[in-house]
C-alpha cells in the first residue's frame, strides 16, 4: 500500500531516492545485490516493454489493420487505444497466470508479489492498470519500484 512516506520520499528530491552507502536496491525487501532474485534495473524493464509493445504492435496490426509507426498513413487515436487495449490484455493475461510477458521472459525479468511467490491475477491487473497510464510507472522510490509496482505490492525481479 502507498503511504505518506511514499509520497513523500519523491517530493522531497533525489536524495531521499538515494541507496544510503553499503545499501542495494531491494534490501529492504529481502532481495539479491545481485544475480537471479535481484531489482530488475531500468535498461532490463525498458527493453521488456519494448518488446512487448511491438509484439501489441503487429498483433494490431494483423488483427485490426493498425499502420506501423513511420508507415505513410499515422494511425488514429482510436487505433493507438487499440494497441494499448492489447498491450493491456497481453501483460493482465500473461503476468497474472505465468508471472511474466514475452518480453519479460526474453529479458529474463518476473514478476513477483513482495509477499512472496507470483504475482495474482488481481495484482497484475492493478499492476497494467497504472503501467497503461504511463506516468506511475516513472515515479520509482529507492528500490527502483515504480508506483505501478508499489500499489499492488509487486516487484520485477530478475529470474537469471
Amino acid at each position: 500500500m502507498v503511504d505518506r512516506k511514499d509520497v513523500g520520499s519523491w517530493l522531497e528530491g533525489p536524495s531521499s531516492r538515494t541507496p544510503d552507502t553499503g545499501e542495494w536496491p531491494g534490501q529492504r525487501l529481502g532481495l539479491a545485490q545481485e544475480g537471479p532474485g535481484s531489482i530488475a534495473r531500468f535498461g532490463r524493464r525498458l527493453g521488456g516493454i519494448v518488446i512487448d509493445w511491438v509484439i501489441a504492435l503487429v498483433i494490431a496490426r494483423g488483427l485490426f489493420l493498425v499502420p506501423l509507426p513511420f508507415s505513410d498513413q499515422p494511425a488514429t487515436g482510436a487505433q493507438n487505444f487499440i494497441v494499448l487495449g492489447i498491450f493491456a490484455v497481453m501483460n493482465v493475461v500473461l503476468v497474472g497466470t505465468l508471472g511474466t510477458t514475452i518480453g519479460h521472459r526474453v529479458m529474463g525479468l518476473q514478476v513477483r508479489s513482495v509477499a512472496g511467490g507470483r504475482a495474482t491475477l488481481v495484482q497484475a491487473l492493478v499492476r497494467t492498470l497504472l503501467l497503461c497510464l504511463a506516468i506511475p510507472a516513472v515515479i520509482w522510490d529507492r528500490d527502483g519500484r515504480g508506483l505501478h509496482d508499489k500499489v499492488p505490492n509487486t516487484v520485477i525481479v530478475r529470474s537469471r
